[in-house]
């Protein structure tokens, strides 16, 4: 195997210095940040900033609205992952199968993940428009008194619905191609030892889906944590009062419409440590069980 060569041992930092020079920018400099603010109390116009150590913590630690938050991202984060992967997982069984129009199949399932986050909120809030929107109508056929913005579970139903929608053909790209990679062989070879379609799905397609599934795990885990603040933002309209939010949200919210920069910055940190603790138990323990072939 041949190795790559540089004539000079300066040649690859040099390429590796504009990569390396944003991470410092955009990400290593705005954490220290954080990490300082977090251990001060500031005020809302910034002129003056008081050291009280731990105690933007503590308080974070006994706010009853930053546990709710805490669980509800939790729930949030599971759901949206959850269905986001099944169901994608789902179509990308049936468009595999699909022979006639299978590239305009698939060409209108892809095409969701062209709309923004914010679009994709005001497409929710249309949606379940309390008068008139067509999923509110259809949850009435049901007996369900659906109410967008003012009941807490119908918000929250609202936010899980649009995002999963939202993140649904990312996942059908992936999980499509995995399954065509799949060699036709291994195909032939388990439609003779085992004649039940499910036993076949469960016994040689998931495992060789595994590697795909570890990757979409990891990056939808990623998505309903931080990328579906645009769909919240624009779900509550700016008016969070009783209505559900994730943590990522509530940075926001305390931050820049209730000017606790301190508190802000101390939720910052913690969602930090918690993604790093989230990342090496994923890749040390989920990626063992992991086979790539």
């Amino acid at each position: 195997m041949k190795r790559a060569g540089f004539t000079t041992r300066w040649l690859p930092l040099f390429l590796l210095m504009p990569q390396v020079t944003i991470i410092a920018v955009f990400f290593y400099w705005p954490a220290l940040h954080a990490v300082q603010s977090s251990f001060y109390l500031q005020d809302p116009f910034g002129f003056s900033e008081t050291f009280v150590g731990l105690s933007n913590y503590a308080s974070l630690f006994n706010s009853s609205a930053y546990a709710r938050a805490a669980q509800f991202t939790v729930v949030f984060s599971l759901l949206v992952t959850f269905l986001s992967l099944a169901i994608a997982l789902l179509l990308a069984v049936k468009a595999d199968k699909v022979i006639r129009g299978a590239k305009t199949y698939r060409t209108l399932l892809m095409w969701v993940y062209a709309v923004a986050p914010p679009v994709a909120g005001v497409m929710g809030i249309i949606l379940f428009n309390q008068s008139w929107g067509p999923l509110t109508r259809l949850a009435g056929l049901f007996g369900w008194d659906f109410m967008l913005g003012v009941h807490y579970y119908d918000t929250a139903s609202a936010m899980v619905l649009v995002s999963v929608w939202k993140q649904i053909p990312v996942n059908f790209i992936f999980f499509l191609s995995g399954l065509q990679s799949i060699p036709r062989s291994v195909r032939e070879a388990a439609l003779i030892d085992n004649r039940s379609a499910a036993g076949r799905f469960w016994d040689v397609t998931f495992p060789l889906l595994a590697p795909t599934g570890f990757f979409l795990l990891i990056t939808n885990i990623t998505y309903s944590l931080f990328d579906t603040f645009g769909v919240i933002d624009t779900i509550v309209k700016g008016e969070p009062g009783n209505n559900p939010m994730t943590l990522v949200y509530k940075v926001y919210v305390d931050g820049f419409r209730g000017n606790d920069m301190g508190g802000s910055s101390a939720q910052s940190v913690i969602l930090m440590v918690l993604v790093l603790a989230m990342t090496v138990f994923q890749f040390r323990l989920v990626e063992r069980r992991i086979h790539y072939t």
